[in-house]
């Protein structure tokens, strides 16, 4: 038994010397139907790392031909299922651009959207990617209005969207809690302007009433006054746009001691 387990080791390490022999011998030669004959094996096998080689040396034979078209196509395809999106996205995109009259080119652009969506990081890093990303997926929406994927970039759009609304969310939040009250103040009127249906718009409003109020208490004497009022309005604003919040009791306390101190101010 264990004679005949070593013998099928040693068969198949001599199958598979003899494959990359025969593999090597390929990329070497100049027999370009054989070329493109084995990088479509390795690729339906998804060998994809070994196939990319064959597809260039086929593109850079003859670009201009059918198998030049498919072999630069299943090169970006390649680099997609490798998960090597940066690469991916240029070959798409480079497709797009050499075959302008491809039939593939909707699922290209498609495919070049969704490389930079997948380039985008989480929302705590810089969100330059996440960026590009929305501007891909919209460009193909634009390009493609009839297409069957346009509710599926929608929704991958939304998705982006709430990432870099959750990043400038964070920024408020971020501030307001080593205290530098005037940018809490400045990043949330921000945010509102950007994101006015967010969902963490109440909380927004709520960090923007209660940093304003501490920005104004820590002023100096000549700025006090006209920063108490600011703060007062925006107690306001935010009683009357949320009643029921749940915030209301902690900034009804805080808009009392405010007030407090303007009259203080006014007596004097």
């Amino acid at each position: 038994m264990k004679k005949r387990t070593k013998y099928l080791v040693l068969a198949f390490i001599s199958l598979l010397l003899g494959a990359c022999s025969n593999y090597n011998q390929i990329i070497k030669g100049d027999d370009y139907q054989e070329k493109f004959r084995l990088a479509n094996e390795m690729y339906e096998d998804k060998n994809y790392d070994r196939c990319i080689i064959l597809y260039e040396q086929v593109y850079q034979h003859a670009p201009k031909t059918d198998e030049g078209e498919v072999a630069y196509y299943r090169l970006a395809k390649s680099y997609y299922q490798m998960e090597d999106f940066y690469m991916a996205g240029y070959y798409f995109s480079a497709y797009i651009q050499r075959f302008p009259y491809s039939v593939k080119n909707e699922e290209a652009l498609f495919l070049t959207a969704l490389c930079s969506v997948q380039n985008s990081p989480e929302y705590s890093l810089d969100q330059t990617e996440t960026l590009t990303a929305i501007n891909n997926v919209q460009q193909f929406v634009d390009r493609y209005p009839n297409s069957n994927l346009v509710d599926s970039c929608n929704h991958v759009i939304d998705r982006l969207r709430l990432k870099l609304e959750i990043k400038e969310f964070e920024k408020v939040k971020s501030y307001s809690r080593t205290q530098y009250f005037r940018a809490a103040v400045t990043a949330a009127d921000l945010f509102c302007d950007n994101f006015p249906l967010s969902v963490f718009k109440e909380e927004t409003i709520y960090l923007a009433v209660k940093n304003c109020a501490s920005y104004a208490l820590n002023s100096i004497d000549s700025k006090k006054k006209e920063r108490i009022e600011e703060s007062i309005e925006r107690y306001r604003n935010f009683a009357f746009e949320y009643p029921d919040s749940r915030y209301i009791r902690e900034l009804d306390v805080l808009n009392k001691k405010i007030e407090s101190e303007l009259k203080l101010l006014t007596e004097n």
